[in-house]
């Protein structure tokens, strides 16, 4: 998986999947925003994959990571969906992976079951400097099968560097997912797969984005199919 560009329809509800057959390739499940996650999970008979992400509050999600036996919780949590065999792919955050021996073993438990992790980074701040999104994202498609960086664009300067940063490091052989949050950024989450960038996220309903600037599933598709037709 990941070998070439993958949309996914992020979503709290499983039952939005059969809305995003035929559009998407992959569904994200946001567990920190769904209700009854584990029931959810256990009744799901969809067509396409998972892949599943808990979000603890400490990067922008609403699972309760906030002292360590509430991130054990969570990672825990998020090693008990791998069980599933619909589940393809988990996001393990690249913060979580250098300093808890939970959350590598989250990734070693989905190594073996054949399941791709998704290593992520979060700025909800800024936009680091270009040389420094790409030591992140070197790092973060170290330690897993795809590194992905989200940040926060202020200006075009800002999109810029984000997408010369997913080149030089697709370019190096690394496979990574990368997009600029907020008005400034829109544009990258449909122009970043023309530069390396293997997954784009976008919420099967427009009302329901998970991250500031998502296009909904439908015009994120079109929009990179044009871009990359060309």
């Amino acid at each position: 998986m990941f070998d070439s560009f993958t949309l996914v329809a992020a979503t709290a509800d499983l039952a939005d999947e059969r809305a995003a057959r035929g559009v998407a390739d992959l569904v994200e499940f946001r567990m920190d925003l769904a209700t009854a996650p584990a029931e959810q999970l256990a009744g799901y008979d969809g067509e396409l994959p998972l892949l599943v992400t808990n979000r603890p509050a400490w990067e922008g999600g609403e699972a309760d990571g906030g002292d360590a036996a509430a991130e054990t919780a969570r990672l825990n949590t998020l090693a008990a969906a791998l069980d599933y065999e619909a589940v393809e792919a988990v996001d393990i955050e690249l913060a979580a992976l250098r300093r808890s021996d939970r959350a590598v073993g989250v990734a070693e438990t989905a190594e073996r079951h054949g399941v791709d992790v998704v290593v992520s980074v979060h700025d909800f701040a800024g936009t680091p400097s270009e040389r420094a999104m790409v030591s992140l994202l070197s790092a973060a498609a170290s330690a897993g099968d795809v590194g992905k960086l989200a940040v926060t664009a202020a200006d075009r300067a800002d999109a810029l560097a984000l997408l010369s940063a997913t080149h030089t490091v697709d370019a190096a052989g690394e496979r990574v997912a990368t997009m600029a949050m907020g008005a400034a950024g829109r544009h990258t989450r449909a122009v970043a797969p023309v530069y390396g960038s293997k997954i784009g996220y976008a919420p099967v309903h427009a009302e329901d984005a998970t991250a500031p600037g998502q296009y909904d599933l439908e015009t994120l598709a079109s929009l990179v199919d044009r871009l990359r037709s060309r």
